[in-house]
């Protein structure tokens, strides 16, 4: 009975064996028959060793099309420690190429993994190099496809741009920014090897190609910015400042026309600086105190309000005012006696300024400035905006409600000078600004996104904007910006003159120096701003050291954006020792001996009594210092 039932168990047992067995077969066979391929896929996975082909990043362009940064096709080197079969004269002939540590190649040729970059040294080689290492044959070293990050134009816009790392990913700037839609996919070169890292020769090696980042198309105009990075290249070589910058803007739109900041660095070769240069962009990062050019927003607050005709109503300006028991002096000893409120501004009366913040108001006054954007982000399309500091108005007493309005007690940014300053000569529409104008695609071209003007809501009147575009070119014409003036443009702004507080003591010799303009100003084309901290100079004014800079940026910018010159502009008040300008006469058709003008001297070229050409022609016009004029001689009179 007990030999029965043993028997029958391992009947049992063995059925349930060969049941299990014939499972296993059958679904053996049946991966065979229908999943075939799918295994020998997941295998030669399994055996294949990924060599990186990297993918073109997409570039970033300006306005135009004009490539600012791209990708260039190079070579890396990669090993399979594996198949390397003398490593001390494989590290040698590697180390002699690529100029690196023998020691540190070895290290990287012995270690215990299937693939190694030789890196920083073997990555992104040139083609000599390349060709050398191909040229040796060396078993295990693999040459493969990488791409460099290219900055053509060097210094120029670094800050905003930004740089890639190692691996090419974006690490600042707009590179950081817009790493997502930059970065390519990466391709790979497939070869199988077996378990120790030979190659398993009944596969064929397999090549994924690449990607493509897509592009991004800049709001940046590359001519204007080039004309105001020459421009504060100068400044920075005349006047030393600690820093300086520049920022230029389309007031209608709110597109970022051009941007600067000194000091700077080559991205090309970003390693090379301090963090604090390249990880500051000052027209966005900087907060200040802004001076004098926060008058601007104040004195269109007031008028926005009609608590004054700018014209007609008066103000007398003793030399300071008192406040809480401070005394809040003018810039001019005795002040500036009985004036119109514009000359109120014209002149940059702090006093003046006192009683049109007293106008104002504490609820008003602080309306008016968040409504213009201070004290929070201006939300433009890059990294490291700061917001400013603005006063809390539960703690604000009368004192800090006059500060506020000659721009003291306030910190704010220069794009959010910018922005508010647009406002007040666009018609009083608060725009965001921008720089992304579309995302591209890359091989098409065709834009995927396009970046739109974003009016954020209107701050003032448009009567009050067309005001203050005309008092803001007498400012210029009439006031502290003179030296901005130019013969023919309607150019407006004010300028800045900021102590720097240092431990909550305002500093006697830093200064802030600084001039925020447009034009022209019956239809303004261009906001700009120039900025310098603490320039090496005697003269610490932003109209006498700043203004002139910018004067020489709308020399070109201004016919570049096919601005005309007009007769209809405010004439430039001369004070003494000033004089007129000198506006060249018509020697063309004289004789030589009739050639003569009070303040020119003339160059003359050629033989004969009679003037055929002259340069510069009729109607230029000199400062009152003169200039020179070339003239042309031949024998026959031109009709």
């Amino acid at each position: 009975m007990i030999r029965w039932k043993v028997k029958k168990r391992i009947q049992v047992i063995f059925l349930c064996c060969v049941m299990l067995f014939a499972c296993i077969l059958g679904k053996l066979g049946y991966e065979q028959l229908f999943h075939h391929g799918e295994i020998m896929e997941k295998a030669k996975e399994s055996w294949e060793r990924d060599f990186t082909v990297a993918g073109l990043r997409g570039s970033i362009l300006d306005s135009k099309g004009e490539k600012l940064a791209y990708d260039v096709p190079s070579t890396s080197v990669m090993v399979v420690p594996a198949q390397i079969k003398d490593a001390d004269t494989t590290a040698k002939q590697l180390a002699d190429i690529l100029e690196a540590d023998e020691k540190k190649i070895k290290s990287t040729l012995t270690k215990k993994a299937s693939t190694q970059k030789i890196q920083p040294e073997g990555r992104l080689i040139d083609d000599k190099k390349a060709k050398k290492i191909e040229e040796l044959g060396l078993d295990g070293v693999y040459l493969v496809q990488d791409s460099l990050r290219y900055y053509p134009n060097n210094n120029y816009l670094a800050q905003v741009l930004g740089f890639t790392g190692i691996d090419n990913q974006g690490l600042a700037g707009l590179e950081l920014q817009y790493d997502n839609i930059l970065r390519a996919q990466n391709g790979a070169l497939k070869i199988p090897l077996d378990a120790k890292g030979h190659n398993v020769k009944m596969y064929k090696e397999r090549y994924e190609a690449p990607g493509r980042g897509m592009d991004v198309q800049l709001t940046i105009d590359s001519t204007i910015q080039g004309i105001v990075e020459r421009e504060v290249d100068n400044l920075v070589k005349k006047y030393h400042p600690k820093s300086a910058l520049a920022l230029a803007m389309n007031p209608k739109t709110g597109e970022i026309l051009a941007m600067v900041s000194k000091p700077d660095f080559d991205p090309n070769h970003y390693e090379d600086y301090d963090r604090d240069v390249y990880n500051r962009n000052l027209p966005i990062w900087m907060s200040y105190e802004p001076g004098s050019t926060f008058k601007s927003v104040i004195f269109a607050s007031a008028l926005d309000l009609n608590l004054f005709d700018m014209f007609k109503d008066t103000y007398d300006d003793k030399g300071y005012e008192m406040v809480n028991g401070a005394r809040i002096k003018s810039w001019k000893a005795g002040g500036h006696g009985h004036q119109t409120f514009l000359q109120v501004l014209e002149n940059s009366s702090n006093p003046g300024f006192v009683e049109i913040s007293r106008r104002l108001g504490l609820d008003k006054e602080v309306e008016y400035v968040k409504k213009f954007g201070f004290g929070e982000k201006t939300g433009i399309d890059l990294p490291g905006e700061s917001s400013g500091i603005m006063f809390d108005k539960k703690k604000m007493s009368e004192l800090e409600q006059a500060t506020v309005a000659f721009g003291q007690g306030i910190s704010v940014t220069p794009i959010q000078l910018v922005t508010a300053f647009s406002a007040i000569i666009n018609g009083g529409t608060l725009y965001q600004p921008y720089i992304t104008k579309s995302v591209l695609d890359p091989i098409t071209h065709d834009p995927l996104v396009e970046f739109k003007p974003t009016p954020k809501r209107q701050v003032i009147k448009e009567e009050t904007s067309k005001q203050m575009r005309y008092a803001l070119e007498s400012v210029v014409a009439n006031g502290g910006g003179k030296p901005a003036y130019m013969e023919g443009y309607k150019i407006g702004g004010k300028t800045g003159t900021a102590q720097k507080a240092e431990n909550g003591v305002y500093s006697t010799s830093d200064y802030i120096l600084s001039f925020l303009s447009a034009a022209p100003m019956d239809d303004p084309q261009i906001v700009l701003y120039i900025a310098a901290d603490s320039p090496q100079n005697d003269v610490l004014y932003g109209g006498t050291v700043i203004a002139p800079i910018a004067k020489s940026c709308y020399e070109d910018i201004l016919p570049y954006l096919g601005v005309e010159k007009t007769k209809n502009q405010i004439p430039k008040k001369l004070v003494w020792p000033e004089t007129e300008n000198i506006k060249v006469e018509n020697f063309v058709g004289k004789k030589k001996k009739e050639v003569q003008q009070e303040g020119v001297t003339f160059t003359f070229i050629g033989e004969g009594d009679y003037v055929i050409e002259q340069m510069p022609e009729e109607g230029t016009m000199f400062s009152s210092e003169g200039g020179e004029v070339w003239i042309y001689l031949g024998d026959d009179k031109v009709k």
